[in-house]
């Protein structure tokens, strides 16, 4: 019978069949090992728990406005280094080593555009770009969007995604809460609608700031959302935190936030929400 007998021999290397990395996608959620461009197809939602993937800012946009409508604004404004600040690495080295990552200069991005055929101002936070930290060139792109919004007489929405203010700039990146607090306040006198989106995660400064102060505060399921972290809490009040604390689902039960939304569910719901807002 030795002429059905296969010897095994060990694969080599170049034997072995080469996947490209980004065929899958291991959920964090469940650990479900999905395929990268079903996933896409899903809106980086995992099909088998609900788990929202942390996505692109130029990936909101597609997701909330309409085909071609959006025109970015403000593009020349970035953050420079005004303390020469240095910690483990220059400030600049940070600054540099972001851009190269995400191809834009801000850890923002901001425009107008249309959804559903509705004109608005929209300002998606990058968490990639130094932690989605508020600087001073955040701050200022945030303030410009919310005039932008007040010049032409539209709703704005700003979608979160930050570890709060920017250490590296001081008390240039906390003087940015009162600036877009501000802004903020003038669409309200107005009777401009403002929308929060609060996605994973937005902690710090943003959440003491334009991430809670929406007309109507949305979150994505799932999303960490505070001012200080769980951890440091936890320590401070000397006892164990309740499951799910700081989650969107633990705001939403106790009034902080007014409603979780799918990823999916988005665009129609905000289209909902803005047509009663400014009927």
């Amino acid at each position: 019978m030795a002429w059905f007998r296969k010897d095994k021999k060990p694969l080599k290397s170049q034997d072995r069949r080469d996947l490209p990395a980004d065929v899958f996608d291991k959920c964090r959620g469940c650990g479900e090992i999905l395929y990268a461009e079903k996933l896409a197809q899903n809106f980086q939602v995992c099909p088998s728990c609900g788990h929202h993937f942390r996505i692109t800012p130029e990936r909101y946009v597609e997701i909330l406005l309409d085909e071609g409508s959006f025109e970015e604004i403000d593009v020349g404004v970035y953050s420079k280094d005004p303390l020469e600040f240095k910690d483990l690495e220059p400030y600049k080295t940070r600054l540099k080593a972001a851009e190269a990552k995400v191809g834009r200069k801000s850890a923002l991005l901001a425009g107008t555009g249309t959804l559903d055929g509705l004109s608005l101002t929209l300002a998606v936070m990058d968490f990639r770009f130094v932690g989605g930290s508020m600087g001073s060139a955040v701050g200022e792109k945030i303030a410009r969007a919310g005039r932008t919004a007040l010049e032409r007489k539209e709703p704005l929405i700003i979608v979160s995604a930050s570890g709060g203010a920017r250490m590296q700039e001081g008390i240039y990146s906390l003087m940015q809460l009162a600036k877009t607090s501000t802004v903020l306040a003038r669409l309200h006198e107005a009777c401009l609608p403002y929308i929060s989106l609060i996605t994973d995660p937005t902690t710090g400064g943003t959440t003491a700031s334009h991430a809670m102060l929406g007309d109507i505060n949305l979150a994505e399921p799932g999303a960490l959302i505070g001012f200080a972290g769980p951890r440091v809490i936890a320590e401070t009040l000397g006892q164990e935190l309740p499951d799910g604390f700081q989650r969107s689902e633990f705001l939403l039960q106790h009034g902080m936030i007014d409603l979780v939304v799918d990823r999916r569910e988005l665009k129609t719901t905000l289209g909902v929400l803005l047509r009663h807002m400014i009927a």
